[in-house]
């Protein structure tokens, strides 16, 4: 059989043969990505530090604190001595304008603005309350009204056996569910939480209080920024670490009880 006479279904067959090989060297070439498996779900660190912004949430929140304390010490009696009124003038103007600062900063970097929001926020009120009453530790007065009710609802919710720092673990940490009322050892440690949570938040409020009271305006700014952050940052850990303990020593038994009650093969 000469060259070129050969039937049609072999020359035919021939094509497809050739067509095959150069789909699967293509296909080496350039595999196929396969799809990534779903992400985890975050943490609860994870989830926790994304709502307070972070580090950088913390930092961002301190910096209009510490931009009044500064201006008002360094402008009042402690310093250049412009005159009380003056002084807290210039601390409020420049607690705003550090807050909106921020706000503008993240917008032109088109970052999530919504912690600078907040910020702005509660410094507007704080420092309405300052120009009011032209005392600057009524600047402080909103932030340590609302810990002390955060405290009261803690407390509440613990009595009426609703423990809050549950709630927050099921939405953040849990995906939405709330099967930790059904675990009895894990709902002990989110009552008790709960209580620290509370006692850590009276303990901030508390001083700060105090410091109210006696007329050291400048002395709750430098415990907010001094000691509220770590007294918090110390609360988180410590109850990152309890429910991490608890949920690690319970998943092996859910895990057993899962396989006694799926039918036998």
């Amino acid at each position: 059989m000469t060259p070129g006479s050969e039937p049609r279904h072999v020359a035919h067959e021939s094509v497809e043969e050739r067509v095959a090989e150069e789909f699967v060297e293509e296909l080496e070439l350039h595999p196929v990505k396969e799809e990534p498996d779903e992400e985890p779900f975050p943490s609860m660190s994870e989830q926790i530090s994304e709502q307070l912004g972070g580090v950088r949430g913390l930092i961002e929140s301190s910096i209009p604190v510490l931009a009044f304390v500064l201006l008002n010490v360094l402008l009042g009696e402690n310093g250049l001595d412009l005159g009380k009124k003056t002084a807290l003038y210039w601390a409020i103007g420049g607690s705003l304008g550090s807050a909106v600062a921020i706000g503008v900063y993240r917008l032109a970097r088109k970052q999530s603005v919504r912690h600078a929001v907040n910020g702005v926020l509660g410094v507007a009120i704080g420092a309405f309350l300052a120009w009011r009453t032209g005392d600057a530790k009524n600047f402080y007065l909103p932030g340590i009204l609302l810990t002390l009710g955060q405290v009261v609802v803690l407390i509440v919710s613990v009595a009426v056996r609703r423990p809050i720092i549950g709630y927050v673990w099921g939405v953040l940490a849990n995906g939405g569910k709330h099967d930790w009322f059904d675990n009895p050892r894990l709902f002990r440690t989110f009552q008790w939480l709960t209580l620290v949570w509370a006692a850590s938040l009276f303990v901030r409020a508390g001083v700060q209080g105090w410091l109210w009271l006696a007329d050291e305006a400048n002395a709750i700014g430098v415990v907010r920024i001094l000691i509220s952050w770590p007294i918090y940052a110390a609360t988180f850990a410590y109850t990152a670490w309890a429910v991490h303990r608890v949920t690690s020593a319970t998943r092996p038994a859910d895990e057993e009880l899962e396989e006694a009650k799926a039918p036998q093969a």
